[in-house]
């Protein structure tokens, strides 16, 4: 009888791979070569899972992607006040522990990737798109639980955004989480701030 191959969960550990190479070596380290030698395929191999590297590169992202929106999401589930739920969701979005901020230096080089690649750079909008539009739903919730005063929130997400992007990057020179409680701290001032 004929051995059933899981192609699916056979793509999941291939792009898995791919991103310990990324996280070891750079974007540059991770070839179709290197990345059949690490997972144990023969070098054509690969083919029957991705077409070559860019579709590897992009089902990485796209893992990525996901693995962040879902923690985001799932710590920004209704909690016992809308104000807890939105400092979970905001707690969500900084790197907290060192295979988070490991998982920045995947991302930081994939988006030097996308920004030559439209099709990985529209993916990253898309995912900043979400994530904008349930912060700001979340500081609405919170407005009307009237923990928070009534001003412009699509402002302040993309505020806040932006200092979580940048914590994903200087985290990176502090892989020990030397910055995680001055970004716990900006949370508790950008909190104080919407009150």
């Amino acid at each position: 009888m004929p051995k059933i191959i899981d192609h699916d969960q056979r793509r999941r550990e291939i792009v898995e791979v791919a991103k310990g190479i990324i996280l070891k070596g750079g974007f540059e380290a991770a070839t179709m070569r290197s990345i059949a030698a690490e997972a144990g395929f023969a070098n054509g191999a690969l083919k029957h899972y991705f077409p070559g590297k860019e579709s590897i590169v992009a089902a990485t992202f796209e893992t990525i992607l996901a693995q962040i929106s879902d923690g985001v999401l799932d710590a920004g589930a209704p909690q016992s006040s809308a104000e807890a739920t939105l400092r979970a969701f905001l707690e969500a979005t900084i790197p907290q522990d060192p295979e988070q901020i490991a998982a920045g230096r995947v991302l930081l080089a994939l988006w030097e990737y996308a920004m030559s690649n439209e099709q990985l750079a529209d993916l990253y909008r898309g995912h900043l798109r979400a994530w904008r539009t349930a912060l700001v739903a979340r500081m609405e919730a919170a407005r009307a639980e009237g923990a928070i005063r009534d001003q412009d929130f699509g402002l302040l997400a993309n505020e806040y955004i932006s200092t979580a992007v940048g914590a994903t990057v200087i985290n990176l020179m502090y892989p020990d989480g030397d910055r995680i409680a001055d970004y716990r701290a900006y949370i508790d001032r950008f909190l104080a701030r919407l009150r």
